[in-house]
């Protein structure tokens, strides 16, 4: 450390930042095991030990909370995971270098666009006198209110994240696909291989490591939703599908003030996370030869 205490001082303001905001409120989770009162303090509320979440469990709407949260969670992973990687091997196979600095603009303008805009123009869209409805009316079919109905809410979810933050996140694929060497290609090129072999046999390879830590990343946030975009795309009507973890825990503590309740909800929700973390991080060891995150 003494030798190299010039890097250590360029890291020590990053490292503050991680204990000031992440560590040190863990010290609120105490919280959930308590009857929370604010004028008597965290230390001075009553132990009540797992009650919080023994009244969460019990609750009529925990099951509907939970598989809320993992079907939207589980099939944006599993819709979304696949489209930055093949932006990225679209975007690599594109010569022309104008074309492909157009493209990746178009592409990556919507993640630096806000959410409440996103969901502005999600409303606008698919309103019933939007543009969509005018295409099915067009077709002579009937106008659909998308936001009220419960059955749509997952897909106008899915597809709106997919929208704005897929060509962003083939950034990191397309840069490990920078370093393909172009002897490889040529090589194939001469073997015959088509583009659709070259790009199993030489790209697929090369982002294989970084899509294996992506994917254990991912799968580990599954019950990290966004709160913002499903607040915001709620109506009282899509309730039934509408309503997740994240935005229950908003609504019950900051809303109804049950500090206890709620924070007994987002620890739930954390150690489901850890837990899926550990576990996905283990089965992707045993079928990708031992490497993990």
């Amino acid at each position: 450390m003494r030798d190299n205490y010039q890097l250590y001082l360029f890291v020590l303001p990053a490292l503050v930042l991680i204990i000031i905001f992440k560590y040190v409120p863990m010290y609120g989770a105490i919280i959930a095991f308590k009857d929370f009162n604010p004028l008597q303090g965290i230390m001075g509320s009553p132990w009540i030990g797992l009650k919080n979440f023994e009244k969460f469990m019990s609750t009529p709407d925990f099951m509907n909370l939970l598989g809320n949260t993992l079907k939207l969670s589980v099939y944006g992973l599993l819709f979304g995971f696949p489209i930055p990687i093949i932006i990225a091997l679209m975007l690599h196979r594109i010569k022309n270098v104008s074309l492909k600095k157009n493209i990746q603009l178009v592409l990556y303008a919507p993640n630096f666009i806000s959410v409440v805009v996103v969901v502005g123009i999600v409303f606008i869209f698919l309103s019933p006198v939007g543009p969509i409805n005018h295409i099915i009316s067009f077709f002579g079919g009937k106008n659909i209110d998308f936001m009220t109905e419960p059955g749509y809410f997952r897909s106008i979810y899915i597809v709106s994240d997919i929208w704005q933050f897929a060509g962003w996140a083939s950034v990191v694929y397309l840069a490990a696909l920078s370093n393909v060497s172009q002897d490889l290609i040529d090589a194939a090129k001469i073997d015959g291989a088509n583009i659709i072999r070259q790009i199993i046999t030489i790209d697929l390879p090369t982002i294989k490591p970084l899509m294996v830590i992506q994917f254990i990343l991912a799968a580990g946030n599954i019950m990290s939703l966004g709160f913002e975009k499903a607040y915001l795309l709620q109506t009282s009507m899509n309730l039934p599908t509408s309503e997740i973890l994240p935005t229950y825990v908003f609504k019950i503590g900051l809303q109804m003030g049950d500090y206890g309740y709620s924070t007994a909800i987002g620890l739930f929700n954390a150690v489901i996370n850890v837990f899926l973390l550990v576990s996905v991080n283990q089965i992707v060891k045993r079928l990708n030869e031992g490497e993990g995150l």
